[in-house]
């Protein structure tokens, strides 16, 4: 076969890129780009000409950039490192490297929070809303649930509003020897206005008046470890859904007003986790799958 000839099927099955490496080899090989220098310069010779046709390959990063604004690590204003810059020292021989080790967080800290069981909407007022059969039913399956996943507990605080004070006693019977502590900052109530904006719920309460205190809840019992914890915890919280679903929102930066986009079953489970070093993650929303599908609720 013809040079030409040959020159053409390269360029018919390879593209322009093959033809150039080969045409410049076989140039080479008939002394085109100089005189003949012997059969060590002429292999290097035509490396050259191949590599100088290769296309330039840039690294593949796959690394997507965030459109968003990024994790602010003193969330809870207890990073370590914000803390000990302002902090004074007792003494000029202490190690600053030293005092900011002894502030860090070691401990993990788990936060179970639990949706209140079903309860009785027609009550006039908080202290007839009880649990109804199916409530109290719901909060067993919780209880057994909690106690099946064999955690140490170390406190078990709810809300002080009849229906979750309610579910709280009855799960407490499945972890006994953990301490019942009742809040009244947990109380059921409209933490933000939602968006986007709904016409057929309107709470009773005033958004900035709940909102300033499921706020302050959500500052008292969501945050990493205290630097003298030495063991991690997992505490158990027993409230509302609206109260859930902001505490997630805000624990996970989340825009705050998405809270009513979620849902969640009565007497479910909500897992969060907060590492030492402020990073959290949300290990389950609104679990109920340990119960049977015709106890399943959300009122």
């Amino acid at each position: 076969m013809s040079y030409r000839k040959t020159l053409q099927l390269i360029c018919g099955f390879a593209g322009g890129s093959a033809a150039v490496v080969f045409a410049a080899a076989a140039a080479d090989s008939r002394g085109y780009f100089g005189e003949h220098r012997g059969e060590g310069a002429s292999r290097w010779s035509r490396f050259a000409v191949l590599h100088a046709a290769q296309p330039a390959r840039t690294p593949v990063h796959h690394t997507p950039a965030a459109t968003g604004p990024g994790w602010d690590f003193n969330w809870d204003k207890r990073d370590p490192s914000v803390l000990s810059n302002g902090r004074k020292r007792e003494s000029v021989t202490e190690d600053p490297s030293s005092e900011q080790d002894n502030s860090k967080p070691k401990a993990t800290r788990h936060i179970l929070l639990i949706r209140h069981s079903q309860y009785n909407l027609s009550g006039n007022g908080d202290t007839e809303r009880v649990l109804t059969p199916l409530g109290r039913e719901q909060a067993e399956l919780t209880g057994q649930r909690l106690a099946a996943l064999g955690l140490k507990y170390d406190v078990l605080i709810h809300s002080s509003m009849t229906r979750a004070t309610e579910t709280a006693h009855i799960i407490s019977k499945y972890i006994p020897g953990v301490d019942l502590v009742s809040c009244d900052l947990l109380r059921e109530g409209a933490p933000v206005e939602p968006v986007p904006p709904v016409t057929h719920w309107k709470p009773d309460a005033v958004y900035h008046e709940d909102g300033a205190r499921i706020e302050a809840a959500f500052r008292r019992y969501i945050h990493r470890a205290d630097p003298k914890q030495k063991e991690d915890t997992y505490e158990i919280i027993v409230c509302h859904a609206n109260v859930i679903r902001y505490f997630v929102c805000r624990a996970l930066q989340f825009p705050p007003e998405g809270w009513l986009r979620m849902g969640l079953n009565n007497g479910s489970i909500t897992w969060l986790t907060i590492r030492p070093s402020g990073r959290v993650a949300l290990r389950t929303l609104g679990d109920a799958g340990f119960m049977p599908p015709d106890k399943l609720t959300r009122t």
